[in-house]
């Protein structure tokens, strides 16, 4: 499975964007995706993970509520919509995809394909 993030930029405190990540791969609807997120110094971090039929979904504490994760399996296509974005959501955004029976995976270790990231920046 090969994925592309896109959708990033520069957004001020408060605003929206959407994340997309494609992949390529007739068995992408078999996998579970997750978005990890990695600011400058730090370490890479768990956002959100969504089951691969899309039932089940998962996210980090810091953007429950302002976040949500979706998907749609005939598109090949995982999406992350972003409000009430604060000045802490900067980083670079990477998808990524599990195998594993559980859905709420957070740790890197678990996933097996990465994308290349997509820059987002928030500005006050």
């Amino acid at each position: 499975v090969q994925l592309q993030a896109s959708g990033g930029g520069l957004v001020q405190a408060g605003g929206s964007l959407r994340l997309s990540c494609a992949a390529s791969g007739r068995t992408f609807s078999s996998y579970a995706v997750g978005w990890f997120r990695q600011a400058p110094g730090k370490e890479r971090e768990f956002v959100s993970t969504i089951s691969w039929s899309g039932g089940s979904t998962y996210y980090a504490d810091s953007v429950k509520g302002r976040f949500t994760i979706s998907r749609n399996n005939a598109k090949n296509t995982v999406y992350l919509q972003m409000n009430s974005l604060k000045l802490e959501d900067t980083a670079v955004y990477y998808c990524a995809t599990h195998s594993r029976a559980r859905v709420a995976i957070t740790t890197t270790g678990e996933y097996d394909y990465w994308g290349q990231g997509t820059q987002v920046t928030v500005s006050s």
